[in-house]
């Protein structure tokens, strides 16, 4: 069998777009929140879900402590418009990053546009419920001229 360890498990977090919640005390009654949004990855593709071929023993170790969701869909086979589908939870036509235009489709931060200020993200309203949030990993939903649409202007206290 094939075995993902922790290398591998730091490589595809490192394409992942992670937000990461913290909640400030052990004594506060709000859950942290975790939250992967990995590239390419399937349903079956690691042992908490039942695949036997590649050990994913950190993620299993995740999935077993906390909730393991059964039922999403992607918004678009595209990363631009699925990442900000999830992070603002509309479908991805509404916030303006859908289709094949290079303006609408994140490839390089080189690219001038991105995700909206005026959107609302999960990382905004987390952070006005007293959440710590930050974000590790593929952005690729616009970083704006001196990166003004970048994470730290979406809700997210650390990139």
């Amino acid at each position: 069998p094939l075995a993902v360890g922790s290398m591998g498990i730091k490589c595809a977090l490192a394409t992942a777009a992670v937000l990461m919640p913290v909640v400030h005390s052990a004594s506060d009654p709000r859950p942290n929140v975790v939250i992967l949004l990995v590239d390419d990855l399937g349903y079956g593709d690691i042992g908490a879900y039942g695949n036997t071929t590649m050990k994913t023993p950190h993620v299993d170790s995740l999935a077993a402590e906390g909730i393991l969701m059964t039922q999403h869909l992607v918004a678009s086979p595209i990363c631009t418009p699925s990442r900000a589908a999830l992070l603002t939870g509309r479908h991805a036509v509404r916030t303006g990053l859908t289709g094949s235009k290079v303006a609408r489709v994140m490839p390089s931060p080189a690219v001038p546009g991105g995700i909206s200020r005026d959107e609302t993200t999960i990382a905004s309203l987390l952070a006005a419920q007293g959440y710590a949030t930050g974000m590790v990993g593929k952005w690729h939903v616009g970083m704006g001229t001196n990166c003004s649409l970048c994470p730290r202007a979406h809700g997210f206290d650390t990139y």
